[in-house]
């Protein structure tokens, strides 16, 4: 059956905003949550972007849901290595439910220490590289690494959990797909794409969990939930790799004045109609992925959690277990 979990938002909400949404989220039945990783924000109207490690350390502490990365970028902000120590710690402290989701990044996110942004076939490289160094280190050995992109020297994690948290690799094309087959525990991608799920399996996922999500705006008018994603969100709608190479905050404030209100409107579930927000995670289901997240724009959560504890997620577990 498909796990339904929440996406919970750090570019648009405070920390404690998003321990309340994490434990509501449990209670209303969400069996999982996932949580973004940023530097930025998207836009200065969302508005926040806590330190994902903080948070995950705080959601141990508050809810037992699993809790996966979506995405970080363990290749430039931070060394493989740090990222490497950061993970195990969540995963000690999650009692084993943490799950690394990572990806190669955002000029918006990885360019702020200076560092060049390189181009997408690099990035690939970098990530499996970082993948291999995180890997070694999540042995509890002492290791030494010379490669193309990273040096370690001498490194040794002392508090590891007992089993390794997987690696979920993050692709929104053909091969990042690949990638993710042939080197992760896993993939994330944010289109419920059969295409892309069969290229993912095909290059060795094989039977590997496969984990979607989307972004929803439940409202009792849905005129205004529109104009509540344009504001807060139009960056979805940019198209192409424009959202991994724009590198601030301004940049996209600028590319989004092409995005208007009826592009949202077509593209994001708003308001309050039932069919349309079961059809729209389903649609995940359908197309092969294994977990779903959704994230609520907008500062009407306990309306939307209200709506799919008692409204949604009951008509989805009978949809996915085939009553």
């Amino acid at each position: 059956m498909t796990i339904h979990g929440y996406f919970l938002s750090s570019e648009e909400f405070t920390p404690a905003e998003l321990l309340s949404q994490a434990r509501a989220a449990e209670q209303a039945g969400f069996q999982a949550l996932a949580i973004s990783d940023h530097f930025h924000p998207w836009n200065d109207a969302q508005g926040q972007s806590a330190f994902v490690w903080s948070m995950i350390g705080a959601l141990s502490q508050v809810t037992s849901l699993p809790v996966t990365t979506f995405v970080t970028c363990p290749t430039m902000r931070m060394h493989p290595a740090v990222n490497a120590q950061a993970a195990a710690t969540a995963a000690v402290l999650t009692e084993g439910r943490f799950r690394f989701g990572i990806g190669t990044g955002e000029a918006l996110n990885e360019h702020v220490l200076g560092d060049p942004w390189p181009e997408a076939d690099r990035r690939m490289e970098m990530l499996e590289e970082s993948m291999e160094v995180m890997r070694r280190l999540f042995t509890g050995e002492q290791i030494t690494h010379r490669g193309t992109h990273y040096t370690v020297q001498n490194a040794r994690l002392y508090t590891l959990p007992d089993e390794p948290p997987p690696l979920y690799v993050s692709g929104f094309g053909p091969k990042a797909a690949e990638l993710a087959g042939r080197v992760g525990d896993g993939f994330v991608t944010m289109m419920p794409d059969a295409d892309l799920v069969d290229r993912f399996r095909d290059a060795g996922g094989g039977s590997k969990p496969v984990l979607g999500g989307l972004k929803v705006c439940w409202g009792t008018d849905r005129s205004q939930a529109v104009k509540t994603v344009h504001r807060l969100w139009p960056n979805e709608q940019l198209p192409g790799e424009l959202p991994q190479v724009l590198p601030t905050p301004a940049h996209f404030e600028q590319a989004t004045q092409l995005v208007t209100e009826d592009m949202v409107a077509d593209a994001v579930v708003c308001g309050d109609d039932e069919d349309a927000h079961v059809d729209a995670v389903h649609a995940f289901t359908e197309a092969g992925f294994d977990e779903v997240y959704v994230n609520q724009i907008g500062p009407d959560q306990q309306g939307f959690f209200d709506f799919y504890r008692s409204r949604v997620l009951p008509r989805l577990r009978d949809r996915t277990s085939g009553a």
